[in-house]
């Protein structure tokens, strides 16, 4: 006999349908959050049941039953953890874990990924065209690959899990890799994720205008209450805010936080340990603590949310050679132009006067006034008359 315990999100539950496509009616899956695993641990060992093989993937275990782990492995115990959180690297210093959050070839694993070729490895699945296709779309779309190469499949494969009840995803997954050389959504699907995708459109729409900025540890962070779709507006929100390190998504109901970055230099996953958290680079998440609540709640509910940038400006371009017009709080009014033809330096000028510094590029004068000022792009109309009036002021 089986026991899996693994996580209750997607590359979770892609662990739960490999297990059963390998061992049928001979495994008990067990879908975990982080703070269940631990309880569900504790029961196999309360049993001590050597029969029994126990995989634990895409989660890790608590101090304690870590070491009772080791103690039930030593004593002829069989158990196998995998994971690729960096988090867990620890584990690899047992014979019984493995975690890996890089393959060889560079690319970046998922829970889901790591078990499929152990599984191949040990000879207890059959590689197979469509399992390997569903496998990839789990992995790119847990480690955020997906957006770098635009699969909005892999991106459609998880919206589809959060829409339907987890056994009917699960049974509907191994009747498809069962029966099919390829992996594909059926019509149904393919219409319930369209309507689905304007509903989160719209959502995102109104979102982004309850933003809120503060900083926080040398970090600028944007705080944002949500309980619906937190890896779309976390990311959306860090592409209409790419000056933010970072965007904490609260939902006070479930007395949980999400971290969520888009920047390659920002490690949520720390972050998110420092609140007893943690998971991945760019997406982690924690328990709303006392702390937390402190910094996030109580220390952002006066800031007026951040105002977005004008759309479908003709004039009043980012990065323009004619110079870029902001408005700020207070009525301030600031403009980024370049010193020279070749765009290399930058001035910003602050209700006419030019402060000292001066900036490489665009994007890093424009970075410096959204930190410090909380600015937003004017529309054609004021930029046009804020050049007539330069104009009238230097005759």
């Amino acid at each position: 006999m089986y026991k899996l315990l693994t996580h209750n999100d997607l590359d979770g539950i892609g662990c739960g349908i490999l297990a059963k496509l390998a061992f049928g009616d001979q495994v008990d899956v067990r879908y975990n959050s982080i703070s269940s695993l631990n309880r569900e641990v504790e029961f196999f060992l309360e049993k001590r049941d050597k029969e029994t093989f126990l995989f634990i993937t895409d989660l890790s275990v608590n101090e304690e039953n870590e070491i009772k782990l080791e103690e039930f492995y030593k004593s002829g115990g069989k158990v196998k953890l995998i994971d690729h959180h960096k988090s867990a690297v620890s584990f690899n210093n047992y014979e019984w874990g493995h975690v890996e959050v890089e393959n060889k070839q560079g690319k970046l694993t998922s829970a889901t990924s790591l078990y499929y070729d152990y599984l191949i490895s040990q000879q207890l699945i059959d590689e197979k065209e469509v399992i390997s296709e569903f496998v990839e779309l789990v992995r790119q779309y847990d480690t955020w690959e997906w957006e770098k190469n635009n699969n909005i499949v892999a991106k459609r494969l998880n919206t589809l899990f959060f829409l339907v009840s987890m056994d009917h995803f699960e049974e509907t997954m191994l009747l498809r890799l069962k029966e099919n050389d390829h992996f594909f959504f059926n019509e149904f699907e393919n219409k319930i994720l369209e309507m689905e995708e304007d509903s989160i459109e719209r959502y995102i729409r109104r979102k982004k205008r309850q933003l809120v900025q503060t900083e926080s540890n040398g970090h600028f962070i944007g705080v944002i209450y949500a309980e619906l779709y937190h890896s779309e507006l976390g990311n959306e929100l860090g592409k209409e805010y790419p000056h933010l390190d970072y965007i904490v998504i609260l939902n006070i109901g479930s007395k949980r936080m999400g971290f969520r970055t888009i920047h390659d230099d920002v490690d949520v996953s720390e972050i998110a340990a420092t609140y007893g958290g943690g998971g991945h680079a760019k997406a982690s998440g924690a328990s709303l603590s006392e702390e937390a609540y402190k910094t996030f709640v109580a220390g952002t509910f006066h800031i007026e949310p951040l105002r977005i940038d004008a759309k479908r400006n003709k004039y009043n371009v980012k990065g323009s050679s004619f110079g870029t017009l902001y408005q700020g709080q207070n009525n301030q009014v600031f403009f980024i132009y370049p010193l020279d033809d070749g765009l290399t330096n930058w001035k910003i000028k602050n209700n006419g006067h030019t402060k000292e510094e001066t900036f490489e590029n665009f994007e890093e004068a424009e970075k410096y006034i959204k930190r410090h000022y909380q600015v937003w792009l004017e529309k054609d109309e004021q930029f046009v008359q804020y050049l007539m009036d330069e104009i009238k002021t230097q005759k």
